[in-house]
């Protein structure tokens, strides 16, 4: 998980991010067969968040598990996700269900190793834009 050298180090004296990675850590220790991830980078900085999905998506080639990630930042799931599930506001209910996965396939995404690069590629703008409309149509349909 990328600490070494904090092997004895107290949970205060850890940065936000280290803080993370020993929850997915400990996480991850249990090898439980659904992880669950409520929003777990939204406390932490711009940087340190894409560093923390880079991470994961490393930890998650080398050692696979059906995680189930909650987020409302669209590049975040359509960057670490399989399957984008758009949820509907009034009632809760599912609105739509992307496929990512083939997408990133398809476009072998898994040959860049950064975000940013990822980001670039014309197949990730249009998921991001196609789930970007559907959140806008459903916040317009909320409004009226």
């Amino acid at each position: 998980m990328n600490l070494k050298g904090y092997e004895s180090a107290y949970p205060h004296q850890l940065s936000g991010g280290m803080q993370q990675r020993v929850a997915i850590a400990r996480a991850y220790a249990l090898d439980p067969d659904v992880l669950l991830m409520d929003e777990p980078f939204g406390a932490l900085d711009a940087q340190t968040r894409v560093v923390m999905q880079e991470e994961l998506v490393k930890l998650a080639r080398k050692n696979p598990r059906t995680v189930l990630f909650i987020t409302h930042a669209v590049e975040e799931a359509v960057y670490l996700s399989d399957r984008v599930v758009i949820m509907a506001a009034k009632p809760g209910r599912v609105k739509e269900i992307l496929d990512i996965k083939t997408v990133r396939t398809e476009k072998n995404w898994d040959q860049h190793s950064r975000i940013e690069d990822v980001m670039d590629l014309e197949s990730f703008v249009h998921l991001r834009t196609r789930i970007w409309k559907s959140l806008r149509e459903e916040h317009a349909g909320v409004e009226h």
